[in-house]
């Protein structure tokens, strides 16, 4: 039983962005995968939900972003739907969905944005999001803005997340953080409970309705 009423998050981590041969690919994202594997283990063991969120692109690039589209045209044409190889839309071994894990493809930056994440969560009566994945600046950060928008407490793994520099990285975990995300470890989130965040929307639903009598 998910006692935390949390999901975990895992944006982007397919090949087309962390292997170092892809045009697209992150960094320092492929040292993160021990943290994730880290961070799915723990969340099965814990009942909580896992969305392994993933990009992907027609062949004719038609739903490409338009500040993406040349260097995602000249360099293969990668992440198309059941790509294999270096720039595929595969996901490492070491973080293959199970079969009640939940995939969601997004066509833009936020795993929010145009897919049907926020209904299933609702679903599932989710309140807090576990984020976790690649890039920090861009899919990680707009998922942690648009889930703050939507009412959902917001916690991010930071060993679970990448950037293309130390720099990049450390300048908007502490920008999350000031927005309101808890910022955890995967180590951390080894002893996460339902204690852990406050479910700051229920109180402040419920300070309304004391104030409306």
């Amino acid at each position: 039983m998910n006692t935390t009423k949390s999901a975990l998050i895992l944006i982007d981590m397919e090949n087309g962005f962390i292997n170092e041969k892809s045009v697209h690919c992150i960094k320092n994202a492929r040292a993160t995968i021990p943290s994730c594997a880290f961070a799915i283990e723990q969340a099965r063991k814990k009942d909580i939900p896992i969305f392994f969120v993933k990009r992907q692109y027609r062949k004719d690039g038609s739903d490409v972003e338009n500040t993406r589209y040349d260097s995602w045209k000249n360099g293969g044409r990668s992440m198309q739907p059941d790509s294999t190889g270096f720039a595929s839309d595969e996901f490492p071994p070491e973080l293959t969905p199970a079969q009640n894990d939940y995939i969601i493809v997004k066509p833009r930056w936020s795993a929010f944005f145009q897919t049907e994440l926020d209904l299933i969560l609702r679903r599932l009566q989710i309140r807090t999001v576990i984020l976790a994945g690649t890039t920090t600046p861009n899919c990680v950060r707009t998922t942690c803005y648009d889930a703050n928008s939507l009412d959902y407490n917001v916690v991010v793994l930071k060993d679970c997340c990448s950037s293309q520099t130390e720099e990049i990285q450390k300048v908007n975990m502490e920008d999350m953080e000031r927005m309101g995300a808890k910022i955890l470890t995967s180590k951390e989130f080894a002893s996460y409970n339902e204690n852990t965040v406050a479910d700051l929307s229920s109180r402040i639903f419920n300070e309304i309705q004391v104030f409306n009598g």
